[in-house]
């Protein structure tokens, strides 16, 4: 068991860590215009990062929540991407004032962060990027892995979100999906069933309580490919899978300009 524990520590150290060399290196790039943003709630202070698209009009703002590894360069790539797709992107670091030397420090606190402090995290940071000028007002959100989970359930308590984003993260008790006022659509990797298994039972679910749920699942990829599927040594299955899910995402956005 020891053996395993430390063959998967050493797979999500180097994931990680060669996600944010060459998402980086992207980002240094980038034409368009990003900026850090301190927002508050009470007494806690919250990071975030905000990439602004080259556009005439005002925009639509896409809430981006990361994956479980924390506020990496991948994320911050991500939100560079929405921008170049034309919308407004803002990712609040959800562990700000914190720093993770070790990979798997940052993912057990992660898991450790409070639901509620989450959940206002993610208002504040909503709030404050729907106030900006450039902002037309229209929120959607958008998560990864751990972030796929939290994007599902943030409709429950955000109900100006006009649209949520899974990519393979987990669904709420159906109790939440009752509250859940936008559609949902899903992206799943075939090769991850340890996610996959739950679409049909959430199709299920969704479809007896009157919400709107598309999933697709890409046949061959696994659990995020999305970022996987875009770093130099991507597997053909994950690279196919990121590049129709990108697709995907980008026209489903058009529905939210």
């Amino acid at each position: 068991m020891k053996s395993i524990l430390t063959s998967i520590t050493c797979l999500v150290v180097a994931l990680s860590s060669n996600a944010q060399d060459w998402a980086k290196a992207k980002l240094a790039k980038s034409p368009r215009h990003p900026e850090w943003a301190k927002v508050t709630h009470g007494n806690r202070t919250i990071d975030c990062f905000i990439v602004y698209p080259e556009v005439k009009d005002k925009a639509t703002t896409v809430l981006v929540i990361s994956e479980v590894f924390g506020h990496t360069d991948w994320i911050r790539d991500m939100c560079d991407q929405v921008a170049e797709a034309d919308y407004i992107a803002i990712a609040p670091d959800l562990h700000s004032g914190k720093k993770y030397e070790d990979v798997n420090d940052a993912i057990k606190a992660t898991y450790a962060l409070p639901a509620k402090q989450v959940t206002d995290d993610l208002n504040t940071a909503a709030k404050y990027a729907l106030s900006l000028p450039s902002s037309n007002g229209k929120l959607v959100v958008a998560g990864f892995c751990w972030g796929g989970g939290q994007s599902f359930k943030y409709p429950v308590s955000n109900k100006n979100v006009k649209a949520a984003f899974v990519f393979y993260g987990p669904p709420p008790e159906k109790k939440e999906m009752s509250k859940i006022n936008c559609p949902v659509y899903g992206f799943y990797g075939g090769n991850d069933n340890r996610i996959t298994s739950t679409v049909k039972p959430t199709e299920e679910q969704m479809k007896s309580l009157g919400k709107v749920y598309e999933p697709v699942v890409y046949e061959g990829a696994g659990h995020g490919f999305m970022r996987a599927g875009e770093a130099p040594d991507a597997k053909p299955a994950d690279k196919k899978a990121h590049d129709e899910g990108w697709q995907r995402f980008k026209d489903l956005l058009g529905k939210y300009k």
